[in-house]
């Protein structure tokens, strides 16, 4: 029997499917967040919630510009390349001498963009380009830039610095955007690297040390400021780090940050690989435990087999969980600019949509 989500948002019943909106993960590579804005309204019109900047320019590849502000970070360096297998960057340590509990980060940008995008954002929904929606920002734990950019045997010290960081940040897009128009999303992918045994991991009992750090940058957030995760198994060269078996993990996270949370969740985003339009990768689905008014969204969107392609994930997903909201599997950053009007309108059609 399929799990139930009983709140289902911008609902449209196609026969036997109950599609709930579309959700857009983040990252829209188009030339500045009016562009986004302008696109998305043209065209998902009011199907979606909330909308994202899009992360444009040096913000397009998800965690790669913090790269200039590691550069400028007093106490580092990096001279040295090191091979893991899903990234090949030069890492990041301290200089001799450093002690790690006097680093400290300056700006980190993220703030920055987001009230620059919000200024924008208020003057297109005043014109009416925008229907009432939220203003989306989609962070990164904190662990995602430490795993990607720092040497392993500094990521356990430096973790709680950049935390600290990115918190600083959190709070001053709380201050500038009211909490009345504001989501924000934590991008989980690196963690699920980690469970999966891909990379390695500074944290003693991982598990648990995950899901402390998620649900405390989860209740970091103010509680009348809407908050969402987006789980990810990567996306770099369109690839995966390891192709997940099932949801299974998916939902044992999801289901702790339902359970453990002190603040409301707002969604939860699970991506489906292309190749999973069979009922198994869906059925730990049906153990699912997501409260009432948290939406379900699942990222069986691609651009490769279209309409067809996610119609056949729709009903595999159905054997197990009888509505939900769809979206790609993860932002749409390493795509060509021309494609995204494409993909968007797929977005529409798969969400039953006449575009």
């Amino acid at each position: 029997m399929a799990a139930s989500n009983q709140n289902c948002p911008l609902s449209t019943n196609l026969g036997e499917m109950s599609i709930c909106g579309v959700h857009l993960v983040g990252s829209v590579p188009l030339g500045d967040a009016e562009e986004v804005f302008r696109t998305v309204a043209a065209q998902l019109g009011s199907r979606f919630r909330r909308v994202p900047d899009g992360e444009t320019g040096v913000r397009s590849n998800w965690t790669f510009w913090q790269r200039a502000v590691f550069e400028k970070t007093p106490g580092l360096i990096t001279d040295a390349v090191e091979k893991d297998g899903y990234s090949r960057t030069p890492k990041f340590r301290l200089r001799d001498g450093v002690d790690p509990a006097a680093l400290r980060f300056g700006a980190l940008g993220y703030a920055e963009a987001a009230r620059a995008s919000w200024e924008v954002f208020q003057r297109l929904q005043a014109a009416g380009v925008l229907p009432d929606v939220r203003f989306q920002v989609s962070l990164p734990t904190p662990m995602a830039p430490i795993r990607l950019h720092f040497d392993t045997g500094v990521q356990a010290a430096v973790e709680p610095v950049y935390e600290a960081a990115m918190l600083r940040e959190l709070e001053l897009i709380t201050d500038a955007v009211p909490h009345d128009r504001l989501s924000i999303q934590w991008d989980t992918a690196v963690e699920f690297g980690m469970l999966e045994g891909v990379f390695p991991s500074w944290i003693p009992d991982l598990e648990q040390g995950v899901l402390d750090r998620l649900i405390r940058l989860g209740d970091a957030v103010p509680a009348d400021v809407e908050v969402g995760y987006h789980l990810c198994y990567g996306d770099s060269g369109h690839r995966h780090f390891v192709e997940p078996k099932d949801t299974g993990r998916l939902v044992t996270v999801a289901n702790a940050l339902a359970g453990r949370l002190t603040h409301p969740l707002a969604w939860i985003h699970l991506p489906v690989p292309i190749g999973r339009t069979d009922p198994a990768y869906f059925a730990p689905l049906r153990d699912l435990r997501l409260p009432a008014r948290t939406e379900l969204y699942l990222g069986l969107v691609h651009a490769t087999d279209g309409e067809d392609g996610a119609r056949r994930r729709i009903d595999a997903a159905l054997t197990a969980v009888d509505a939900f909201g769809v979206a790609t599997e993860c932002g749409f950053g390493r795509r060509l600019p021309e494609s995204v009007p494409g993909l968007l309108a797929l977005h529409a059609a798969v969400a039953g949509l006449a575009t």
